[in-house]
């Protein structure tokens, strides 16, 4: 999980990002920021994050992200 902080930190966002659990539908995160999140977390951890997984529950806390990198690493 701390590879997915370490991206999310990189992002500067505006928001505390290991407590936040709201950061798509709080605004924190923008369409370009989960693109750059996407394309980070596929390099990471060698992974492909198929379209049906781009959803704003996969994505709204570091929590969230790293469930669905496990799923997607389990697959």
């Amino acid at each position: 999980m701390d590879e997915v902080l370490e991206i999310l930190e990189s992002l500067n966002l505006d928001a505390d990002v290991n407590t936040c659990e709201e950061l798509v539908d709080g605004g924190v995160l923008g369409s370009l920021d989960i693109v750059t999140i996407i394309a980070e977390l596929s390099d990471a951890f060698d992974i492909t994050i198929p379209a049906r997984e781009i959803v704003p529950a996969n994505f709204n806390s570091a929590r969230a992200m790293w469930d669905m990198v496990q799923r997607l690493q389990d697959d």
